[in-house]
């Protein structure tokens, strides 16, 4: 077997399944990310109209689901160490 063969076989062992994937990281790592009132319309349904430029941080669960929306990027963090979850940014 040559060694290109081998690191195939190596991945395609250790690959995950889309279903799996989607849920990679489920309960144990948020991300967290600054974001325009502009998006927040369709990420946070029912939200209130923002001002447009508004910036505001939002705390998301590893699957995308929003999980808080606040004015400062520290309650973000506090938000996800209170939920003893990892929390991770995002530019």
């Amino acid at each position: 077997m040559t060694e290109n063969m081998e690191k195939n076989t190596t991945l395609e062992a250790n690959a995950l399944t889309e279903a799996q994937f989607a849920h990679l990281g489920e309960g144990v790592v948020a991300y967290m990310r600054e974001i325009g009132a502009e998006e927040l319309m369709g990420r946070f349904p029912g939200i209130p109209n923002l001002k447009p430029g508004t910036r505001l941080w939002a705390l998301f669960a590893a699957n995308g689901q929003p999980i808080l929306l606040t004015d400062g990027r520290a309650a973000a963090l506090a938000g996800a160490l209170e939920n003893d979850l990892t929390p991770v940014s995002l530019h």
